[in-house]
Protein backbone atom coordinates (compact mmCIF):
# COMPACT_ATOMS: atom_id res chain seq x y z
CA UNK A 1 0.00 0.00 0.00
CA UNK A 2 2.88 2.34 0.90
CA UNK A 3 5.21 1.24 -1.54
CA UNK A 4 9.18 1.56 -1.08
CA UNK A 5 10.22 4.99 -1.19
CA UNK A 6 12.78 6.74 0.98
CA UNK A 7 11.46 10.24 1.31
CA UNK A 8 8.28 8.06 2.22
CA UNK A 9 10.01 6.45 5.18
CA UNK A 10 10.61 10.40 6.88
CA UNK A 11 6.29 10.20 7.18
CA UNK A 12 5.67 6.20 7.87
CA UNK A 13 8.28 5.31 9.74
CA UNK A 14 7.09 7.92 12.89
CA UNK A 15 3.62 7.64 12.09
CA UNK A 16 3.43 3.95 12.58
CA UNK A 17 5.97 4.14 15.66
CA UNK A 18 3.39 6.67 17.39
CA UNK A 19 0.10 4.10 16.19
CA UNK A 20 1.18 0.65 17.22
CA UNK A 21 2.61 1.98 20.39
CA UNK A 22 -1.24 3.55 21.01
CA UNK A 23 -2.75 0.76 19.93
CA UNK A 24 -1.40 -2.02 21.81
CA UNK A 25 -0.87 0.53 25.14
CA UNK A 26 -4.57 0.72 24.82
CA UNK A 27 -5.09 -3.14 24.97
CA UNK A 28 -2.97 -3.29 28.06
CA UNK A 29 -4.71 -0.29 29.74
CA UNK A 30 -7.81 -2.06 29.41
CA UNK A 31 -7.11 -5.30 30.38
CA UNK A 32 -5.55 -3.73 33.42
CA UNK A 33 -8.52 -1.68 34.13
CA UNK A 34 -10.36 -5.37 34.09
CA UNK A 35 -7.87 -6.66 36.69
CA UNK A 36 -5.49 -8.46 34.75
CA UNK A 37 -1.91 -7.17 35.28
CA UNK A 38 -0.30 -9.18 33.17
CA UNK A 39 0.84 -6.73 30.66
CA UNK A 40 1.97 -4.49 33.25
CA UNK A 41 3.87 -7.32 35.06
CA UNK A 42 5.41 -7.30 31.36
CA UNK A 43 6.27 -3.88 30.64
CA UNK A 44 3.57 -3.46 28.19
CA UNK A 45 1.44 -0.74 30.12
CA UNK A 46 3.50 1.99 28.26
CA UNK A 47 4.00 3.89 25.31
CA UNK A 48 7.37 3.33 24.98
CA UNK A 49 7.74 1.71 21.35
CA UNK A 50 10.66 0.06 22.59
CA UNK A 51 8.37 -2.32 24.23
CA UNK A 52 5.75 -2.92 21.74
CA UNK A 53 6.96 -2.75 17.99
CA UNK A 54 8.30 -6.32 16.35
CA UNK A 55 10.89 -6.21 14.22
CA UNK A 56 9.02 -8.05 11.23
CA UNK A 57 5.38 -6.29 12.16
CA UNK A 58 6.95 -3.44 11.44
CA UNK A 59 8.88 -4.01 8.14
CA UNK A 60 5.79 -5.72 6.48
CA UNK A 61 3.78 -2.55 7.46
CA UNK A 62 6.17 -0.42 5.95
CA UNK A 63 6.86 -2.17 3.11
CA UNK A 64 4.15 -4.49 2.06
CA UNK A 65 0.80 -1.70 3.54
CA UNK A 66 0.22 -4.25 7.08
CA UNK A 67 1.77 -5.44 9.67
CA UNK A 68 1.28 -5.77 13.54
CA UNK A 69 2.91 -5.06 16.75
CA UNK A 70 3.76 -7.49 19.80
CA UNK A 71 0.82 -8.95 21.30
CA UNK A 72 -0.03 -7.70 24.63
CA UNK A 73 -0.32 -10.91 26.84
CA UNK A 74 -3.35 -11.06 28.77
CA UNK A 75 -4.62 -14.02 31.15
CA UNK A 76 -8.87 -13.89 30.65
CA UNK A 77 -8.87 -15.76 33.72
CA UNK A 78 -8.07 -12.79 35.42
CA UNK A 79 -10.99 -10.60 34.00
CA UNK A 80 -13.99 -11.99 36.52
CA UNK A 81 -17.23 -11.85 34.85
CA UNK A 82 -18.52 -11.39 32.30
CA UNK A 83 -15.14 -12.74 31.12
CA UNK A 84 -16.35 -12.99 27.30
CA UNK A 85 -17.68 -9.86 27.22
CA UNK A 86 -14.23 -8.00 29.30
CA UNK A 87 -12.39 -9.96 26.05
CA UNK A 88 -14.33 -8.29 24.28
CA UNK A 89 -13.49 -4.77 25.53
CA UNK A 90 -9.99 -5.52 25.18
CA UNK A 91 -9.79 -6.81 21.88
CA UNK A 92 -11.92 -3.92 20.56
CA UNK A 93 -9.63 -0.98 22.39
CA UNK A 94 -6.62 -1.75 20.12
CA UNK A 95 -8.77 -0.86 16.48
CA UNK A 96 -11.04 1.80 18.49
CA UNK A 97 -7.80 3.39 19.89
CA UNK A 98 -6.45 3.70 15.78
CA UNK A 99 -10.06 5.28 14.49
CA UNK A 100 -9.93 7.61 17.71
CA UNK A 101 -6.06 8.57 16.09
CA UNK A 102 -7.81 8.83 13.01
CA UNK A 103 -10.73 11.24 13.88
CA UNK A 104 -7.97 13.37 15.71
CA UNK A 105 -5.51 13.53 12.96
CA UNK A 106 -8.39 13.98 9.81
CA UNK A 107 -9.39 16.92 12.73
CA UNK A 108 -5.75 18.24 12.89
CA UNK A 109 -5.52 18.38 9.26
CA UNK A 110 -8.57 20.26 8.81
CA UNK A 111 -7.04 23.15 10.76
CA UNK A 112 -3.65 22.59 9.36
CA UNK A 113 -5.69 23.96 6.24
CA UNK A 114 -7.97 26.26 7.67
CA UNK A 115 -5.34 28.32 9.22
CA UNK A 116 -1.77 27.98 6.90
CA UNK A 117 -2.14 29.50 3.73
CA UNK A 118 1.17 29.40 2.52
CA UNK A 119 2.82 26.52 4.17
CA UNK A 120 6.72 25.98 4.07
CA UNK A 121 8.87 22.78 4.29
CA UNK A 122 8.71 21.69 8.09
CA UNK A 123 4.78 22.69 7.59
CA UNK A 124 4.16 20.85 4.29
CA UNK A 125 6.29 17.66 6.15
CA UNK A 126 3.66 18.09 9.48
CA UNK A 127 0.91 17.81 6.93
CA UNK A 128 2.24 15.20 4.94
CA UNK A 129 3.15 12.99 8.36
CA UNK A 130 -0.75 13.51 9.22
CA UNK A 131 -1.63 11.86 5.82
CA UNK A 132 0.10 9.05 6.08
CA UNK A 133 -0.36 8.89 10.12
CA UNK A 134 -4.21 8.69 9.14
CA UNK A 135 -3.96 6.21 6.73
CA UNK A 136 -1.69 4.27 8.87
CA UNK A 137 -4.18 4.24 11.30
CA UNK A 138 -6.78 3.28 9.48
CA UNK A 139 -5.40 0.08 8.02
CA UNK A 140 -4.40 -1.11 11.46
CA UNK A 141 -7.71 -0.65 12.71
CA UNK A 142 -9.38 -2.93 9.70
CA UNK A 143 -6.72 -5.46 9.54
CA UNK A 144 -7.38 -5.89 13.00
CA UNK A 145 -10.77 -6.53 12.93
CA UNK A 146 -9.75 -9.59 10.64
CA UNK A 147 -10.92 -12.60 12.05
CA UNK A 148 -8.26 -14.63 12.47
CA UNK A 149 -5.81 -14.92 14.82
CA UNK A 150 -3.67 -13.54 16.36
CA UNK A 151 -5.67 -10.50 15.47
CA UNK A 152 -8.20 -8.72 17.36
CA UNK A 153 -10.38 -9.38 15.40
CA UNK A 154 -10.37 -13.41 16.35
CA UNK A 155 -10.72 -12.66 19.96
CA UNK A 156 -13.83 -10.59 19.07
CA UNK A 157 -15.07 -13.63 17.04
CA UNK A 158 -14.48 -15.94 20.16
CA UNK A 159 -15.95 -13.65 22.77
CA UNK A 160 -19.23 -13.78 20.61
CA UNK A 161 -19.58 -17.63 20.13
CA UNK A 162 -20.40 -20.49 22.67
CA UNK A 163 -17.59 -21.33 25.07
CA UNK A 164 -16.10 -24.28 23.77
CA UNK A 165 -15.33 -22.42 20.39
CA UNK A 166 -14.16 -19.49 22.44
CA UNK A 167 -11.47 -21.98 23.65
CA UNK A 168 -10.51 -23.32 19.87
CA UNK A 169 -9.46 -19.96 18.86
CA UNK A 170 -8.12 -18.93 21.48
CA UNK A 171 -5.46 -21.95 21.07
CA UNK A 172 -5.27 -21.26 17.52
CA UNK A 173 -3.16 -18.24 18.54
CA UNK A 174 0.25 -20.24 18.38
CA UNK A 175 0.12 -20.63 14.74
CA UNK A 176 -0.78 -16.48 14.67
CA UNK A 177 2.90 -15.75 13.07
CA UNK A 178 2.60 -18.50 10.24
CA UNK A 179 -0.71 -17.07 9.74
CA UNK A 180 0.39 -13.38 8.96
CA UNK A 181 3.23 -14.62 7.02
CA UNK A 182 0.55 -16.34 4.56
CA UNK A 183 -1.12 -12.79 4.56
CA UNK A 184 1.88 -11.31 3.74
CA UNK A 185 2.33 -13.32 0.82
CA UNK A 186 -1.02 -13.50 -0.44
CA UNK A 187 -0.20 -11.34 -3.25
CA UNK A 188 2.41 -13.54 -4.37
CA UNK A 189 1.04 -16.64 -4.27
CA UNK A 190 -2.45 -15.38 -5.98
CA UNK A 191 -0.35 -14.20 -8.78
CA UNK A 192 1.70 -17.44 -8.68
CA UNK A 193 -2.08 -18.90 -9.43
CA UNK A 194 -2.83 -17.10 -11.83
CA UNK A 195 -5.44 -14.77 -9.59
CA UNK A 196 -6.01 -11.27 -9.32
CA UNK A 197 -4.10 -10.12 -6.02
CA UNK A 198 -6.81 -7.78 -5.10
CA UNK A 199 -6.17 -5.19 -2.34
CA UNK A 200 -9.56 -5.15 -0.66
CA UNK A 201 -8.11 -3.21 2.18
CA UNK A 202 -7.07 -0.36 0.53
CA UNK A 203 -10.44 0.58 -1.02
CA UNK A 204 -12.26 0.09 3.01
CA UNK A 205 -9.32 2.73 3.79
CA UNK A 206 -9.92 5.11 1.42
CA UNK A 207 -13.58 6.06 1.59
CA UNK A 208 -13.69 6.37 5.74
CA UNK A 209 -10.32 8.66 5.06
CA UNK A 210 -12.49 10.34 1.95
CA UNK A 211 -15.21 10.66 4.36
CA UNK A 212 -13.37 11.69 7.22
CA UNK A 213 -11.87 14.64 5.23
CA UNK A 214 -14.99 16.29 3.90
CA UNK A 215 -17.02 15.87 7.39
CA UNK A 216 -13.75 17.84 8.83
CA UNK A 217 -13.23 20.56 6.03
CA UNK A 218 -16.96 20.98 6.21
CA UNK A 219 -17.19 21.79 9.80
CA UNK A 220 -14.45 23.80 8.95
CA UNK A 221 -15.63 25.80 5.77
CA UNK A 222 -12.87 24.78 3.59
CA UNK A 223 -13.52 23.61 -0.04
Amino acid sequence: MFGFDLTRLLYVVPAIVLALSIHEYAHARVAYAFGDSTARDAGRLTLNPLKHLDVVGTLTLIFVGFGWAKPVPINPWYFGQPRKLRVLWVSLAGPASNILQALLGTGIIAVFWHFVHDPGELAFYFFMLLNYYVSINLSLAFFNLIPIPPLDGSKILASLLPDRHFNIVLALERYGFLILMLLCFLPNILSWLGLPAIDPLSSLISVPAAWLRELFFSIFGIN
